[in-house]
């Protein structure tokens, strides 16, 4: 017999959790590094790059929801193990594919169904079981920071790739680094998902879901989510051909990455930490009317590496500060029972954001040879999300049957 009780310890959780997401999300930040090489050497135009991205966007929310409920059920460590054999078929794919159709299927449904088993979710249900509430907020703090670090790290070392070997080399070169989730995966191997002694759940996987879907809290985080993905994705993607479309430099692009990653590791601490202390739903209710407003700024003054790099900073602090608070939120409403399985289906909302966020923009640069529209579009949703943040309560949901928290 195993103890289910037994936990790991919070360094070790932290480290192998933090080197994952630093992997994985640093090399999905890079992307929009490949769009202008591969469409100019395929022939092909940004709609069909930023359709596969769009794809692999809905297909990471889509399959985020499955791969939570196998990692609530089954642990972690067997997902994440089937997580960074995807991704690094992906990024071969992704180098190889001849045709858009099998573009779209390998950067779009296979690296977003590793994206699904190698990121946020997953992890954060591992934080969420092994690490008390009192430090809960905190620790998905430092999680979401790897990720950010991750970006520094990995977006300069990916346009370095491109420059030196070339874009289909480089994504090769990255689909072999990838596997090195594979044995930071043994260190999150959780006491109570393997042996033969089931987890006790005191709600099914179909209860918890309907409880969810008829809180209203639930539902305005969720809402809130869609334009977090709606804007960083397209931002992340489309910033960089906006910026040569300008006339500024490839490398230009590539620090503005970079320091978006370095300023978020900031971020996403600092919001993690004053999550444990004020109000989760008015730190939302920030960074989104700080995107807003940044992003206003950004339009209005006049373009140079500086403005790019002051707006890169802030949009950076600003960029995925809304993991922690969100997911913390969400476990110190439902529990942690079903948290990566709800966490998943909160994150299908941002991705269907981020689908549309980085299709539109290809598809209206394609149409109307700019990216204006979706940049107000993005000012208009972040508004929106900002105010439907405000009125979520964060309090534990009365049941009838006590749960785990």
């Amino acid at each position: 017999m195993h103890d289910a009780t037994r936990k790991l310890s919070m360094a070790q959780v932290l480290i192998c959790g933090a080197a994952i997401v630093t992997l994985s999300m640093g090399i999905r930040h890079g992307f929009g590094l490949w769009l202008q090489p591969i469409t100019q050497d395929m022939g092909w135009t940004r709609q069909t790059f930023a359709l596969a991205m769009a794809i692999q966007n809905l297909s990471w929310g889509l399959f985020g929801i499955f791969g939570g409920m196998l990692a609530d059920r089954l642990g972690a460590f067997r997902v994440l193990i089937g997580g960074a054999a995807l991704y690094a078929m992906g990024l071969a794919g992704m180098a190889l594919s001849p045709t858009p159709l099998l573009f779209s299927l390998t950067t779009g449904v296979l690296i977003g169904a590793a994206q699904a088993g190698t990121t946020y979710a997953i992890i954060y249900g591992v934080l969420g079981r092994q690490i008390p509430a009192d430090k809960r907020s905190w620790a998905m703090g430092v999680a979401a920071a790897a990720g950010s670090f991750g970006q520094f790290l990995m977006v300069p070392l990916e346009g370095q790739l491109i420059l030196r070997l070339g874009w289909q080399e480089a994504l090769l070169v990255l689909s072999a680094m990838v596997i090195l989730i594979v044995p930071l995966a043994f260190g999150l191997r959780e006491p109570g998902f393997h042996g033969s002694a089931p987890i006790k759940r005191t709600q099914s996987v179909g209860e918890a879901f309907a409880e969810a879907l008829r809180y209203r809290s639930f539902l305005l985080l969720t809402a809130g989510y869609f334009v977090c993905g709606f804007q960083v994705v397209f931002i992340g993607v489309h910033m960089p051909s906006y910026l040569r479309d300008q006339g500024l430099t490839p490398q230009v692009a590539s620090y503005a990455l970079a320091l978006i990653g370095l300023f978020n590791v900031f971020g996403t601490y600092i919001a993690g930490s004053l999550g444990q202390r004020i109000p989760k739903r008015h730190i939302l209710a920030f960074i989104y009317f700080a995107r807003a407003v940044a992003i206003t700024i950004f339009l209005l003054v006049p373009l140079s590496p500086l403005s790019v790099y002051v707006f890169s900073a802030v949009i950076g602090a600003l960029w995925l500060s809304t993991v922690p608070p969100t997911n913390a939120t969400v476990a110190q409403i439902f529990g942690v029972q079903h948290l990566s399985m709800l966490s998943g289906f909160v994150f299908f909302s941002h991705q269907i954001g981020s689908f549309l966020g980085v299709w539109l923009g290809g598809y209206l640069y394609d149409r109307t040879g700019s990216y204006d529209i979706v940049w107000y579009l993005a000012i208009v949703l972040g508004i929106l999300a900002g105010l439907v943040n405000l009125p979520v309560r964060e309090g534990a949901i009365v049941r009838a049957t006590p749960q785990a928290a």
